[in-house]
């Protein structure tokens, strides 16, 4: 065929196809592009959506273990005192700075795991007096320690547990 001498109407059908086949898969590549590239976005804090997502994660999972050992001495017939007080003390330490684990981008519509719900960007308000709350406990479990008395131990733990327990029944997937 002489490409000089086609109508426009055919030049026009053939650019058409040529466009076509190069979207080839479009969607279906970018879907898996996007999931390549889920968590990459670099956040204000200089951190990736992953990085973030993975040291909120982190630090949660480190809180969870004081409590667990908290509540495994309450348990005991005689409760370590001092192994009580090391674990509480550790929780404040590592609910630091907490609501700023929660950075816009991190749920999970960023593609990378997470429990956390999308609820807690649309009720931030809400989310961050939950958060001061369990910081405020958590404080006040320390303090309930230094006295050595199980009874007042066990107490401000349980206020504790229960601001963990209000934002998880909220916020928190499978739980």
């Amino acid at each position: 065929m002489n490409l000089r001498k086609t109508s426009p109407a055919f030049s026009a059908l053939a650019g058409l196809l040529l466009l076509s086949a190069c979207g080839q898969g479009g969607e279906a590549e970018r879907a898996s592009e996007d999931s390549a590239d889920a968590g990459a976005t670099t956040l204000p804090n200089g951190m990736t959506v992953k990085e973030q997502i993975e040291a909120r994660q982190g630090q949660l999972e480190k809180i969870g273990e004081s409590f667990k050992t908290i509540s495994d001495q309450l348990k005991s017939d005689s409760p370590d005192v001092a192994a009580i007080q090391a674990a509480a003390a550790s929780v404040p330490e590592n609910a630091t700075g907490m609501a700023d684990w929660f950075a816009e981008g991190t749920g999970p519509d960023s593609g990378v795991e997470t429990d956390a719900l999308p609820i807690i960007w649309e009720e931030k308000d809400d989310f961050l007096a939950k958060v001061t709350a369990m910081q405020e406990a958590a404080v006040a479990l320390v303090a309930a320690t230094e006295g050595g008395d199980v009874a007042a131990i066990g107490a401000a733990f349980r206020e504790t547990g229960g601001t963990c327990k209000a934002c998880h029944d909220k916020y928190r997937l499978d739980d």
